[in-house]
């Protein structure tokens, strides 16, 4: 099965956001309130995070959500 590059594209730009913060999957996992291996399958493009995963995984980031939803990164 081909991953979706929509999918891919956010996962590469939310590990971006992550790494930018410091954070390792297991810290962002924590802070979000979700398991670390959902993490890595956002960041592989196997996973499609909802609405509601976005904004929690925003906060836990502590951007806003549209930053992960850009095509490409200003930081």
């Amino acid at each position: 099965m081909s991953k979706r590059p929509e999918l891919t594209t956010f996962g590469q730009l939310m590990r971006q956001y992550r790494k930018a913060a410091g954070l390792s999957q297991e810290v962002l996992a924590d802070r979000a309130e979700i398991h670390r291996t959902y993490i890595g399958g956002i960041e592989r493009g196997e996973r499609n995070p909802t609405l509601l995963m976005i904004y929690r995984l925003a906060d836990a980031l502590g951007i806003p959500p549209a930053k992960l939803l850009e095509t490409e990164s200003t930081s």
